[in-house]
């Protein structure tokens, strides 16, 4: 017998007696929860006897970790009027902690029959069989280590896929591979912490579903962008162990001294659109959890391009964001969140708020507060572009940065301003917010799009694997092959392709911003041109890590960039240079010079490929020999050798080469020259 519970916790929380189960539906005429054996077959259903302010629930007591468990929803199957109850498909728990495993697909799962007409009847068959079960969860009694401390000005993120990182991974056991144990293998991690990575930006780990049209294919999702639930993580990635494997990884990546960054996709769910599946919060409130168009609410607005949108407006979504949150922080050991389509969050009715309610709730909870937050600062909405429009406290991934830097070093003309205004900060996006260089996340390449190695081996996208007809994936890669499509044996195409992956990757680790590489990058990992592997879980997707042996100067150049970085204030300090600042040598905080020396004019940047930034020391406190009190970066990106004249900005200045993309060659004691298509940093010591 369930006897009354608690409405005060949402989900199934387990006291040592029994387990308190509760759940929201503001529109439900009853709900059923429903026991499974660990085999899948059902054993007990029993009505949650108590409902307040639309939440029911129920106490069972007895009930141990370990029951499988689903809900069925009473009420009204009525699309016209947004509700799709249908008491015949099993239902996910939004809080569930744990999944059985995968969603099968069947036709079963689907909520209603197209009739002729085009209309939608309640389809009446169980889907039980079909769908995951929620399993309810005990103390873990892992206890987590210490989490390290990583000030904005020395994040550098690095962005992966737990599946496909370790899946090719010659330490890492098979049992282990493309799972959380994958990545807690100290190989792996002393290699990601040898980088100067401080930082690992996971993509999404919450529990996914393969779309359906994936499955018929024969294929299936790999980046996990199509959440079924918050709180679980995606079973693919777990062994044994279950959900502590998530814990020892975090536990593991702690001890190694960086952070985890956790990809959330709080926007939309795997429920697609009026036609797709009901699994969870379509059938338990369908009006409270989306946005459905306001005068035909048996559609959805569709701001996501994902089918649905979740609703963030509403209240009980916004607890739902903060409760997943807040679990992955204080129980998984998340240090931060990187959210999808993050504008959708900050949606109300009639558009985009920075001052939005939910973001109000992130920023007064005082866990979620300490936490990294990075938007991805778009959708596909109306005004969904929001780039620089998100609170502080917030970063965002600046694609305008890395649109701007692929185009200067492809060639093209009068890219040299916006390569410069990058390099400085962005601050025109930023600045005015009163939001510091940090807020700029940084980047060249991503999960989405080309590998650094792809960006400069092809001009085409080859998505022919991902059967779409190699129409999917972005058209404007702003991308160059160097004379040969794909790879190639020609020494000068390899040649210069090597160069331009070093001087994309070096111009982000020089710029006033917060880094971001896309793991693999560093030693060349390709994917075969294709742009959007989305779907590809197999070696076009997995990294390939014979690149590390093919060249590890490569590498080993990477690392030296990386270290640059954490040992020059000057390169990472989170303010922005003006110019206007002076040294008690008279020297402004940063000059932007042409390759002779001379200062280059507003008129002279829309002509120049080839020019310096000079950053000096205005505080004069820097401590350490070994601190350089001025950075000079010179950039050549003319197709011919350039001569470049060194400022002399002290009567006997100290400097050296710290890093070239290419052979740089002392001409005299203020003279370099650099190769085409190349750049370099010196660095200046007092006498």
């Amino acid at each position: 017998m369930i006897l009354p519970g608690s409405s005060e916790q949402l989900g199934a929380h387990w006291d040592g007696a029994g387990v308190n189960f509760a759940i929201y539906s503001a529109d439900a005429e009853s709900v059923e929860l429903c026991l499974f054996e660990a085999d899948g077959t059902a054993s007990h259903r029993m009505h949650l006897p108590e409902c307040a302010d639309g939440v029911w629930h129920g106490y069972l007591l007895g009930c141990q970790p370990g029951q499988h468990y689903g809900y069925r929803v009473h009420g009204a199957y009525a699309p016209d009027r947004g509700h799709y109850f249908n008491a015949h498909k099993l239902l996910l728990d939004p809080y569930a902690r744990q999944l059985s495993g995968p969603l099968v697909w069947n036709t079963a799962v689907y909520g209603y029959k197209q009739t002729r007409g085009g209309g939608q009847k309640q389809d009446t068959r169980d889907s039980a069989l079909y769908m995951p079960k929620a399993i309810v969860q005990g103390d873990s009694g892992i206890a987590m280590s210490q989490r390290p401390v990583v000030t904005w000005e020395d994040t550098i993120l690095y962005e992966l896929n737990v599946g496909g990182y370790t899946m090719r991974h010659e330490a890492v056991a098979d049992i282990d591979k493309g799972r959380f144990s994958g990545l807690a293998v100290q190989e792996v991690l002393q290699y990601i912490r040898s980088l100067g990575v401080t930082s690992i930006e996971l993509l999404p780990c919450h529990a996914y579903a393969d779309e359906h049209f994936l499955v018929e294919k024969g294929l299936r999702n790999f980046w996990g962008y199509n959440s079924l639930g918050f709180f679980a993580p995606h079973t693919r990635y777990l062994g044994q162990n279950g959900i502590d494997e998530f814990r020892h990884m975090t536990n593991a990546v702690h001890d190694a001294g960086m952070e985890v960054v956790l990809d959330v996709v709080y926007n939309h769910t795997a429920e697609g659109d009026h036609r797709g599946a009901t699994l969870s919060f379509r059938g338990i409130d369908n009006l409270t959890y989306y946005r459905t168009l306001p005068y035909a609410p048996a559609h959805y607005i569709n701001d996501t391009g994902c089918g649905n949108t979740i609703n963030s407006d509403h209240p009980l979504v916004q607890r739902l964001i903060c409760d997943s949150m807040r679990y992955w922080v204080e129980e998984m050991g998340v240090d931060g969140f990187r959210f999808d389509l993050a504008s959708i969050l900050g949606r109300t009715a009639s558009g985009f708020e920075t001052g939005h309610a939910l973001f109000r709730k992130i920023h007064s909870d005082p866990v979620l507060a300490k936490t990294k937050l990075i938007a991805e600062p778009w959708d596909i909405g109306p005004g969904g572009y929001q780039l620089g429009n998100f609170p502080n406290g917030w970063s965002e991934w600046n694609d305008r940065y890395r649109d701007h830097v692929r185009k200067f070093w492809r060639g093209d003309d009068k890219e040299a301003p916006a390569l410069a205004h990058g390099m400085h900060g962005s601050a025109s996006i930023f600045e005015p917010q009163g939001r510091l260089p940090s807020a700029s996340v940084n980047f060249i390449t991503s999960h989405d799009g080309f590998t650094l190695a792809d960006l400069v081996s092809y001009e085409e996208r080859h998505n022919h694997a991902n059967g779409e007809d190699n129409r999917d994936g972005h058209q404007h890669n702003y991308s160059r092959n160097f004379g040969e499509e794909g790879p190639t044996n020609d020494p000068t195409i390899q040649h210069s392709r090597r160069r331009q992956r070093l001087n994309l990757l070096a111009t982000v680790l020089l710029s006033r911003g917060t880094p971001m590489l896309l793991a693999g990058d560093e030693f060349g990992n390709s994917q075969q041109g294709n742009n959007n592997a989305y779907a590809q879980d197999n070696e076009i997707g997995w990294l390939d890590w014979s690149g590390l042996q093919d060249d590890p100067s490569f590498t080993d150049s990477v690392r030296q960039l990386i270290s640059l970085r954490h040992d020059t204030m000057l390169l990472k300090a989170d303010i922005y240079p003006h110019g206007h600042t002076l040294t008690v040598n008279g020297e402004p905080d940063i000059t932007w010079l042409l390759q002779n020396g001379e200062p280059l004019s507003d008129e002279l940047w829309g002509h120049h490929r080839s020019f310096m930034m000079l950053l000096v020391d205005t505080a004069e406190t820097i401590q350490g020999a070994d601190e350089p009190h001025a950075v000079a970066v010179l950039i050549n990106g003319t197709d011919h050798s350039q001569v470049f004249t060194l400022p002399g900005i002290w009567a006997s200045p100290k400097w050296r080469c710290a890093f070239s993309s290419d052979v740089v060659e002392a001409r005299s004691s203020d003279e370099i020259l650099l190769q085409p298509q190349s750049m370099a940093a010196i660095l200046y010591h007092r006498d």
